[in-house]
């Protein structure tokens, strides 16, 4: 039985014999089943339907000539081979730009040339060509929206924020992912009360390395609601490998619309990766001094390793300062306001978090996904 999923809109392009050879291989590997055109009639018939493009230099140099209209996901493919192309002779017509394989320096202008996001020279760039066939198997080449969520001093209540925003997310129709990055905080079970949920931890999933199957994970982590939710269980395991999460993360983002991550006030190697690979980090500091003199001491060492640093001023009750005055000692733009739940203590020991869309959480983690964009199936 063929266990091979069929992608007729996964094109590969050339009429270099080796070259197809070697894609096809790439492609078997990667359990992807792929639509062959070895001419530019066909190139050109598909270009604009098929949803990834493998596209041989031999071809490309004849694209270029055609003007095509730009589009997302296409690559380019060479060999590092002296052997030049056989090509159709319906398409000599056509004077290809170079008759042997481009070195790696002309295989990258060509791929500008057609507006291709990468050059890939065989054999050398085989392990980055197969993985982004395998984007294909799961689901595409997107990239979800990451938010990195991180306190800004002791209780800020990043947690409970970072749950809010995948919660919210999920009620908007968008598929996301909540990972707790932070191996000794152990609060995103206790907010969401999935300690007895079924499904794998972090520690099953240490070992971690190269590329994950998106959809493995996906169907191996406890859900709720079909919110994905990666954290730790109650085993003695307290470090995590950055290869483990780097490679989660890296499943993660390209199955979903939105990750969220938790992490930890002192990042270790794994929790800067996380920084590292964030769309943004959002620190969740306290309107009063003593909170913004904590954070600042926070936020130095993380300009080295976030990018698109926001502040999220949570109101801690009376008499705190305002939400600008938090954002301006820190040098950072205001995200979002997040007024005070005076409740919120009592429903986490219930046991009934539950951000509605007008609570301070609810209005709140709607303010930061609108700032980025997903909007999703806003309810009527």
């Amino acid at each position: 039985m063929n266990n091979h999923a069929i992608h007729p809109n996964v094109l590969l392009a050339t009429a270099d014999e080796l070259l197809l050879d070697d894609l096809l291989r790439l492609a078997a590997a990667a359990e992807v089943t792929p639509h062959v055109e070895n001419d530019l009639l066909g190139l050109r018939r598909i270009w604009q339907t098929a949803t990834f493009v493998v596209v041989g230099a031999d071809l490309a140099s004849l694209l270029v000539q055609t003007q095509p209209p730009r589009r997302p996901g296409v690559l380019l493919a060479t060999r590092a081979s002296t052997r030049p192309a056989r090509l159709p002779p319906d398409t000599q017509r056509l004077t290809p730009a170079t008759s042997t394989p481009p070195d790696a320096p002309d295989a990258y202008r060509l791929a500008l040339s057609i507006g291709a996001e990468g050059a890939f020279v065989l054999p050398a760039d085989e392990g980055e060509l197969s993985a982004k066939l395998s984007d294909a198997l799961d689901g595409g080449t997107r990239t979800a929206i990451t938010l990195a969520v991180v306190g800004g001093c002791g209780g800020a209540g990043a947690t409970t924020l970072a749950a809010a925003l995948a919660i919210t997310a999920g009620r908007r129709g968008l598929r996301s992912m909540l990972i707790d990055g932070d191996p000794l905080g152990g609060g995103i079970e206790l907010v969401l009360g999935t300690e007895d949920y079924e499904g794998s931890r972090w520690p099953a999933l240490l070992n971690a390395a190269g590329r994950v199957s998106a959809s493995a994970l996906r169907a191996a982590l406890p859900s709720v609601d079909g919110l994905a939710v990666l954290s730790w269980d109650r085993s003695d395991v307290t470090a995590l490998p950055p290869e483990a999460m780097r490679s989660v993360l890296g499943a993660a983002q390209r199955s979903s619309d939105l990750v969220v991550v938790d992490l930890p006030r002192r990042p270790d190697p794994a929790a800067e990766e996380a920084f590292v690979r964030a769309t943004s980090t959002l620190v969740v500091v306290p309107r009063d001094v003593r909170s913004c003199a904590a954070a600042a001491r926070l936020v130095a060492p993380l300009r080295e390793v976030a990018h698109d640093l926001r502040v999220v001023a949570r109101e801690p009750g009376l008499n705190g300062l305002s939400a600008l005055d938090v954002a301006d000692h820190l040098s950072l733009p205001l995200a979002a306001k997040l007024g005070y739940e005076r409740d919120l203590a009592t429903a986490l020991d219930d046991g009934r978090f539950d951000p509605r869309p007008r609570s301070a959480l609810g209005r709140a983690a709607t303010e930061v996904l609108d700032l980025f964009g997903l909007h999703g199936q806003l309810a009527a």
